[in-house]
């Protein structure tokens, strides 16, 4: 097949599973076309079968804020007629939905059917697609789209319910790829695990680990003042990947609270799978969570997390076994809760291997994207 993919190519869980995607299907031998304003940060190394056509955007006087949606239109349209595309798949349903509907419309006009795809990735629906100016267009072009897909039971149900959707949706969950993510005492390749992990802490400290956009939705400071429990009570340093809006809030933190020298804050990262490896416990105290993909990298890669209770993370995690769950906020008794663990060395490492094999059993790539390209093959079928 030959699949456009559209995303939001930032530091974010939609823009991470829809890249990932297209690196799977490629492998598979798909021809996989990434249409948007910038190249997806995970697509540096790209590999034989993906292309990359970036939407230019106009800077006329004229407009105060760029249509970019009109642009990304006009863009998927060309891109579906010179590379002969079979389907578009857009993920987050804000303008991309739309702007996929307006590229179908403008190509059936001249007697080609182009069908697309669209994945809800949580607050597209939760957030953005609720407030009154996106949602009539949002619920729009869910309905108007060809197949629609969410990333979790909870989003599914939230969707139908709150924009009164009448038209089937399928779960298809997120994935990681199982042979990348995984234990560094499992990868030949990382011999110098013990020596990265030495890097950041001395052979009787644990690591705590987060990873994320740095959104408010996120609660990073709650990140920091989990640590800050945990520190009080055993040597540890924290280890933070991602950047945006809240870094310099949990900064602050790090500082006023006396912990600075032990927290690590590294920015955006490519090989996230290898730093993960390193990590004794995930930190997600989210607001929201509508699958936690953080988590599920952490848990591929061995690891448990100490997460909140919230959305479809208790479909990724079952509490008290493959991780710990708590009431959004709860920041004394998640430090109770990773103490706990890091005190239990037995139960630590159970709880780990039981992540693993619940990534394994349920979430790699091999088992999830085979679903991807049924339904595409339904999609189009039905077209």
């Amino acid at each position: 097949m030959r699949i456009g993919i559209t995303c939001y190519p930032t530091y974010g869980g939609s823009g991470v599973v829809a890249t990932e995607l297209g690196i799977e299907l490629a492998a598979l031998g798909h021809e996989i076309h990434f249409i948007s304003y910038s190249q997806p940060f995970r697509l540096n190394d790209r590999s034989d079968g993906i292309f990359y056509h970036e939407v230019p955007v106009s800077n006329y006087p004229l407009f105060e804020f760029p249509p970019y949606d009109l642009a990304l239109a006009s863009r998927m349209a060309e891109v579906a007629e010179y590379y002969s595309l079979d389907l578009l798949h857009v993920h987050y349903a804000i303008p991309h939905s739309v702007s996929a509907l307006l590229a179908r419309q403008m190509l059936a006009a001249r007697g080609r059917r182009l069908p697309f795809v669209t994945t809800l990735h949580g607050t597209d629906i939760t957030l953005v697609g609720l407030d009154r100016s996106y949602l009539p267009i949002t619920r729009y072009a869910i309905q108007e789209s060809d197949g629609v897909t969410c990333i979790s039971n909870y989003l599914r149900e939230k969707t139908i319910a709150d924009f009164d959707v009448t038209r089937p949706i399928e779960t298809i969950t997120n994935f990681v790829n199982c042979d990348v993510y995984k234990p560094a005492e499992d990868d030949p390749q990382n011999v110098n695990s013990c020596e990265r992990r030495h890097r950041f802490a001395q052979p009787d400290e644990s690591i705590l680990m987060h990873l994320s956009n740095f959104r408010p939705v996120k609660r990073v400071t709650d990140v920091v003042k989990i640590f800050a429990g945990v520190v009080r009570e055993r040597p540890a340093q924290l280890i933070l990947i991602g950047d945006g809006p809240d870094r310099s809030s949990a900064e602050w933190l790090a500082h006023y609270l006396g912990i600075h020298h032990r927290v690590h804050f590294l920015g955006k990262q490519e090989r996230v799978s290898e730093l993960l490896a390193l990590a004794d416990l995930l930190l997600m105290p989210s607001e929201m969570e509508s699958f936690g993909l953080a988590a599920l990298e952490a848990m591929a890669c061995r690891v448990p997390a100490i997460a909140t209770l919230v959305g479809g993370v208790p479909e990724l995690i079952d509490d008290g076994v493959t991780g710990l769950l708590y009431p959004v906020g709860e920041v004394d008794a998640m430090a109770a809760g990773a103490l706990s663990l890091l005190n239990d060395p037995p139960r630590l490492k159970a709880m780990g291997e039981a992540a693993r094999k619940a990534a394994q059993k349920r979430f790699c790539a091999n088992l999830v994207v085979p679903k991807y390209l049924r339904f595409y093959e339904q999609v189009l079928g039905n077209s």
